[in-house]
């Protein structure tokens, strides 16, 4: 603590009793034990650090619960909700708090709302507590960050390291999906206010010049305990219990902030993304409102690239119809090396001899000849091998128009959606660990948790974080 904190201050409604008497005490315990740990030759840096924040930590919540009960007494009695007087109040109603530092005892008031017809705390809403939680605005973030990057069994260890707040398991968890509903609740107010053109402060800052916004879209697969304990019956009512099942998202960015790493990859400096359990409808408006925040009504030009999955392509018709489209040049390729394999299931080498000229055509924007190529090869043969070509014929042609691979090239434009690849896996680092089983409501919240620290709006759900607020940084 920096001596500007225990210097004294003058009398009046905002002075600290804290700072009469524990003070003296705080210091010369402090002193020792710097003093220990300065002449132990087995004691490092990492100790002195150690010491101050066990011989700090008591000090900072005496004078937290001081402050906020001071904030709490000043609350005046009305309901936060609707703004009308309470009634039927009664004072000193206790409730303790898990803080930073530790629990704090507050007292607050409590009256009756006869417009809402419900108990009210007005001190609960100025400190921003939940009516039905236990934990201060920085316990609620950490439980959020924390659960939407590890498991909370590991999570609760993590904090109580860091931080020294000990929150079980059970009560993480459960704080971390509070906080996450709270997320998901927000996101739906901020799209709409996209929708209704009522976003002009969430509209990102725009270069002057004319830019390309590019959109990547992409799914994966998520196991959850839906129908959980009935697998047997279930399978002997003939319906296989179903566990894995579709996410969805969505990236976008600005041409202008896809740049060359040091090691010569693109790397992207800025974008916005989206991830939803809840079907490609919601994914198709969360899209929008994020295409909108990063310029989609002032772009000169829409790129969407993704694979030739028929519900992406469906999606961008009917919300980015004057888009240019792009089929993922890994996804055709692929379709180029199942004709190289059918046609050399046993030559691995007849394979890649084969295959290396149609590359070339892909690479070189050549579709057309690319395609009269597969054409003619499949009239020459018969059977299984003519069925293979065919199929993968037909999936070509279906993209002919999406696979102007030597323009994107010449553009500087990504022939891929490995940005929205990678995206979706490093949410599998989370979402698809080992042993782990969701619910629908359960990866939703946190995915929303994890999609708000992404996007940099991490503030808007805890004001007093600076976390992707440019003004605080």
């Amino acid at each position: 603590m920096s001596n500007c904190c225990v210097q004294s201050v003058p009398p009046s409604d905002s002075s600290f009793e804290t700072f009469a008497g524990p003070v003296a005490d705080w210091a010369a315990r402090l002193t020792a034990g710097l003093t220990r740990s300065m002449r132990a030759r087995n004691q490092t840096l990492g100790h002195m650090e150690e010491e101050i924040l066990q011989q700090t930590r008591g000090l900072e919540r005496k004078l937290l619960e001081e402050a906020a009960q001071k904030k709490a007494d000043q609350s005046p009695p009305v309901c936060p909700v609707c703004g009308h007087p309470l009634t039927r109040q009664t004072r000193d109603q206790e409730r303790t708090y898990q803080t930073r530092f530790g629990p704090v005892t507050i007292r607050r008031l409590r009256g009756w709302c006869r417009r809402c017809r419900a108990w009210r705390f007005p001190a609960d809403h100025a400190l921003g507590l939940s009516e039905d939680g236990s934990a201060s605005p920085a316990v609620q973030e950490m439980a959020a960050l924390v659960a939407s990057k590890m498991p909370p069994g590991e999570a609760s260890a993590v904090i109580e390291r860091l931080t020294g707040v000990k929150l079980p398991r059970a009560t993480l968890d459960r704080e971390a999906r509070r906080q996450g509903q709270r997320a998901e609740q927000k996101r739906s107010q901020l799209d709409e206010q996209m929708r209704q053109a009522q976003g002009v402060e969430q509209v990102l800052p725009l270069p002057d010049q004319a830019f390309t916004l590019v959109i990547e879209l992409d799914a994966w697969n998520i196991r959850e305990r839906d129908d959980w304990g009935q697998s047997a019956k279930r399978r002997a009512a003939g319906q296989e219990p179903q566990r894995w099942h579709w996410v969805y998202g969505g990236t976008c960015f600005r041409l202008d902030q896809r740049v060359p790493s040091t090691g010569g990859r693109p790397k992207i400096l800025s974008r916005g993304t989206v991830m939803t359990r809840q079907g490609v409808d919601p994914l198709r408006e969360q899209l929008f409102a994020e295409a909108q925040r990063h310029g989609l009504a002032q772009a000169a030009k829409v790129l969407v690239v993704a694979d030739g999955a028929v519900w992406i392509w469906n999606l961008t018709g009917d919300r980015f119809a004057q888009a240019h489209q792009r089929l993922d040049y890994y996804h055709a390729s692929q379709h180029l090396w199942a004709v190289a394999h059918a046609l050399h299931p046993e030559d691995e080498t007849g394979a890649r001899a084969w295959v290396a000229p149609l590359l070339q055509k892909l690479k070189r924007g050549q579709a057309p000849a690319l395609l009269n190529d597969l054409r003619a090869l499949a009239k020459r043969l018969r059977h299984k091998k003519r069925q293979a070509v065919e199929a993968e014929l037909k999936y070509l042609e279906s993209h002919q128009e999406r696979m102007d691979y030597a323009v994107a090239r010449r553009a500087g434009e990504p022939q891929g959606s490995g940005a929205m690849e990678s995206t979706c896996r490093q949410y599998q680092c989370r979402f698809k660990r080992p042993g782990q089983f969701w619910s629908c409501a359960g990866d939703e919240a946190l995915m929303c948790l994890e999609t708000f620290w992404r996007n940099g709006r991490w503030q808007v759900l805890f004001p007093h974080s600076t976390h992707g607020d440019p003004a605080k940084n």
